[in-house]
């Protein structure tokens, strides 16, 4: 099976870079899952896991906000921010999980803040759902 090569950077940092036989990504579209020979395209992104799939080997990677650039040989993500399930502190992702609901809980959708606590429970969300995929 012929692969991709995979590239995951942020602001910050190169956080993945290898292959692939697959890569599974949730755009504002939907999901869609690329492969090599895949047409070229460039959709924004969702926060959500990125699915890395080697063989029998799956990565999964926390990312919020960015980018997906398809070329018949390549992706790359250009992400807000991506974490490794090893890199997540499971504790810290938890409590802002508990703090956003709460405050989510007290406000109208029609405050200014909604849309950011909205956000922010998204990525503690994602964090925890890859942070539990390392076990």
């Amino acid at each position: 099976m012929a692969t991709v090569q995979v590239d995951i950077v942020t602001p910050e940092r190169k956080v993945f870079q290898g292959e692939a036989d697959i890569v599974i990504a949730r755009g504002v579209e939907g999901e869609l899952g690329v492969m090599a020979g895949h047409i070229p395209l460039v959709t924004p992104l969702k926060t959500a896991p990125v699915r890395i799939k080697q063989g029998d080997k799956e990565t999964l990677i926390a990312v919020s906000g960015g980018f997906l650039e398809v070329r018949p040989d390549k992706v790359n993500i250009l992400a807000d921010t991506a974490e490794l399930p090893e890199e997540i502190d499971v504790e810290r992702a938890k409590k802002a999980k508990a703090r956003h609901e709460t405050i989510l809980k007290r406000l109208d959708k029609t405050d200014k803040d909604y849309l950011r606590h909205k956000r922010a429970l998204e990525r503690a969300e994602v964090r925890l759902q890859v942070a539990n995929s390392k076990s």
